[in-house]
């Protein structure tokens, strides 16, 4: 059956069909996967949906109530793996993800795949060329193309994010947790997305409210740092709190400053007024804050002949002036937590 034959059959609304939605990785992109399988439950009919991934991706949607079932890859299992999703008789692959690992999937369940475009080749002119081929379209929205022939079309609900109530915390614990207060995620994946500690510390400083700094076990260490050099109404919670447990703290900030990293989609997710930091990679690779609260504002120096450098990081600036980020206008991120 070909997309024209799903989009033309008289019946296709009341014919129970089963998906299998692949995405391995990371944080970031499993969020803004998210409207995918609410527009797959919501609009296409007895439909049932499974969700492919790492192992160590699985908890991101545990709560989903759209995921009916979530089966993950791990280091070795491949084979058992796909016996197992043979098993499952699945009618399509929406396979968000494209790269080897997938080709792989696709190719031995041979049912009917739809796979979103991963634009290389319009990354590569930017980084390398810098000849703007890329579309004006976010990928949230790429993602939902592989939809198109089932007839779905976006709701406008931009995305999701579950909290379990097991990670709901109780705030009134914490010595930040009673007044308004700015989160602020330290983490990035790479070095030349995250902005250097001693600029984050002058504008942590500057804030006139408590700043309650997020990041994991990796960014310990840097919140330590900050939270002693710019005074007593910076915490950290770098590393001590899950990924659930950090969201739930970016649901009751009053704003969030975020780097292009996962906390900073679902804190899209939870509505909330995101100033988002760009460094080496550019918002029109289409990853900023979907369909971002009014308030949220992007901060980058725009017209560097350098920049983007890569389409996702490196471990210093290639330049060595890392002028994308250390002239990012710090005043105007003060400003911005004045909301």
């Amino acid at each position: 059956m070909s997309s024209a034959d799903i989009q033309n059959t008289e019946h296709a609304d009341v014919i129970p069909a089963k998906f299998l939605v692949i995405r391995f990785s990371s944080i970031g992109d499993i969020v803004l996967t998210s409207p995918v399988f609410r527009h797959i439950k919501n609009q296409i009919p007895n439909s049932t949906v499974h969700f492919l991934t790492k192992d160590k991706f699985a908890a991101i949607n545990e709560a989903n109530p759209y995921i009916d079932k979530t089966h993950v890859l791990t280091k070795g299992n491949m084979n058992e793996l796909l016996h197992v999703l043979k098993e499952e008789k699945y009618d399509y692959i929406i396979d968000l993800h494209h790269n080897l690992r997938t080709s792989r999937v696709k190719s031995a369940l041979r049912i009917m795949p739809f796979s979103f475009d991963k634009l290389n080749w319009q990354k590569w002119l930017m980084v390398n060329l810098k000849i703007n081929r890329l579309p004006n379209k976010h990928i949230v929205d790429r993602y939902l193309n592989t939809l198109q022939a089932f007839g779905v079309e976006n709701d406008g609900e931009g995305l999701d994010y579950f909290i379990p109530k097991k990670d709901e915390l109780d705030l009134s614990r914490y010595a930040w947790g009673n007044a308004p207060y700015i989160a602020l995620v330290l983490g990035a994946t790479y070095f030349t997305k995250r902005m250097p500690t001693e600029k984050i510390i002058g504008i942590c400083k500057q804030i006139d409210k408590p700043v309650v700094l997020l990041g994991g076990p990796d960014e310990t260490e840097m919140g330590k740092q900050v939270a002693n050099a710019a005074g007593a109404h910076v915490y950290n919670m770098c590393g001590s709190l899950n990924l659930h447990q950090s969201a739930w703290v970016l649901k009751h900030a009053l704003a969030v400053i975020s780097h292009d990293t996962g906390l900073m989609h679902i804190a899209a997710a939870l509505r909330k007024p995101i100033a988002s930091l760009w460094g080496n990679t550019i918002p029109e690779f289409g990853m900023t804050p979907y369909m971002p609260h009014e308030k949220s504002r992007i901060f980058e120096v725009k017209n560097l002949k350098c920049r983007p450098c890569s389409k996702l990081g490196y471990k210093q600036c290639p330049k060595k002036h890392f002028r994308c980020m250390n002239e990012i206008d710090s005043t105007a991120i003060v400003q911005f937590c004045k909301q």
